[in-house]
């Protein structure tokens, strides 16, 4: 583990002189790519130094065990310093398991009304708000790339771009069908009805290398946008949609007013499908061999329950439960996901240690 250490740190000063010269600054891509790595590389490095500076302090202490003027506090020194080392040992195991090369990428989060009728795209809109709250507080940008509205607010479907560092590291696990219990506003009963959506969270395809498609394997038809209730948002018809005829996948864009733009805001997500339908077959074929309890990625499974009565949020897939309702739905979402991250990086250390 220590040779591994010791060349990341050599590694991240290679880094940092590349981000010192000027060719690397007017290179976008490369630059970005660069930065990406030096993002994953700071936080190992700096539990290393901070692991060699305590190896030190523990060797000063040793010997000054052998003086009695000193022993006791040496004593303790040695004792506290073991402590400290052991637990910088354990994160550094964490930070060392294999990355998914997909965590620092951005990611296209789709959002769809399931059962539940109205109220579940009510719902899918409350989902939407939270994740662009969440985005807000982890400074990450929010793009709406196209949205399909309810008669009477919510979103049949949503498709957003949320782009940062990390992103995809974060949200990864948000995957899957989100149920909610609550009373609708329509209930004069006042009975509490049980609606659902599916979420996904699709890693953003690398333009250059990650999906090539074969422009005779798409028809782009174009038609004229229109919003909730028919009512047309322009008089041209700037909206598109792409079908990739070997799968059959479709994407509507029509939120710009500009054909071009909507064109490629579809084609990006396209990508981002067909690399998420690569990885979901790569998964299935895992997945036979180890069940993973938190990163299976199955659309279908219930992950996550939103109960409003009882202000309670449940993930079912790590049996946590938070009394913060409200809170989470305003984007405070810290204490989920890092569980989640938790639980997936236990599994990891335990399957290492199996092998």
């Amino acid at each position: 583990m220590r040779d591994r250490l010791e060349q990341l740190a050599h590694r991240l000063i290679e880094v940092d002189a590349l981000l010192a010269e000027p060719e690397i600054a007017g290179d976008m891509d490369r630059y970005r790519k660069i930065m990406r790595e030096r993002a994953e590389l700071e936080p190992v490095v700096t539990v290393f130094n901070a692991f060699l500076s305590t190896e030190g302090d523990i060797e000063v202490a040793q010997e000054m065990v052998s003086d009695p003027d000193m022993r006791a506090m040496a004593e303790e020194e040695l004792k506290l310093g073991k402590e400290k080392l052991e637990q910088l040992e354990s994160e550094l195991q964490v930070l060392l398991l294999p990355r998914d090369p997909d965590d620092g990428r951005s990611v296209f989060l789709e959002i769809r009304a399931g059962t539940g009728g109205d109220e579940s795209a009510l719902f899918a809109g409350d989902l939407l708000r939270m994740y662009t709250r969440f985005a807000e507080n982890n400074n990450w940008r929010v793009e709406l790339m196209s949205a399909s509205e309810s008669e009477i607010g919510g979103y049949k479907e949503v498709i957003a771009r949320v782009d940062g560092d990390g992103v995809y590291g974060r949200l990864k696990f948000e995957s899957g069908a989100h149920r909610v219990q609550r009373v609708p506003e329509t209930e004069t009963q006042g009975r509490i009805h049980t609606s659902a959506c599916t979420v996904a969270v699709l890693p953003e395809a690398d333009a250059q290398s990650d999906i090539v498609i074969n422009p005779s394997d798409l028809r782009i038809d174009t038609f004229r946008a229109s919003g909730a209730g028919g009512q047309h948002i322009n008089k041209t018809d700037s909206a598109v949609r792409v079908t990739h005829l070997p799968t059959g996948l479709v994407v509507e864009c029509q939120d710009d007013r500009s054909q071009h733009r909507n064109k490629d805001k579809a084609l990006q997500v396209l990508a981002a499908r067909l690399k998420d339908k690569q990885q979901q077959e790569q998964h299935d074929k895992e997945a036979a061999q180890r069940k993973s309890l938190v990163g299976t990625g199955d659309r279908s499974e219930r992950i996550r329950t939103y109960n409003y009565p009882q202000g309670r949020v449940t993930d079912h897939r790590i049996n946590l439960t938070l009394y913060k309702l409200g809170a989470i739905m305003d984007g405070d979402m810290d204490e989920l996901t890092n569980s989640l991250l938790a639980e997936h990086q236990a599994e990891q250390l335990a399957a290492l240690g199996q092998d």
